[in-house]
């Protein structure tokens, strides 16, 4: 349902380019939700929080959260292939609880 709620351009549907949230539009140079999400968890993932902070004024807070999120889905069904394992044993392996 949530993938249905935005563009992958990270524009709202029936919005137009003037429209859509700071960092969200195609002009050069500009980020979108799925760009400002890759480049906070990677920048987490080293540490870099002055990158981390660019980030995530690139988009709206809701805006990163939702990137966050799908990118966690995507890695952890990725992963869940790699391993043949299901997504929920994986989710459960990388945040060190138990696989019961």
């Amino acid at each position: 349902m949530l993938r249905r709620l935005f563009r992958p351009d990270g524009r709202e549907p029936g919005t137009t380019v003037d429209e859509s949230p700071r960092g969200t539009t195609k002009a050069k140079g500009s980020r979108n939700l799925f760009e400002a999400a890759a480049t906070y968890v990677a920048a987490g993932a080293e540490d870099d929080q002055e990158r981390m902070d660019d980030a995530a004024g690139w988009v709206s807070p809701e805006a990163l959260s939702f990137g966050v999120s799908e990118l966690a889905c995507r890695a952890v069904i990725a992963l869940a292939r790699e391993r043949d394992e299901s997504p929920e044993q994986v989710a459960r392996t990388l945040l060190g609880l138990p696989t019961d």
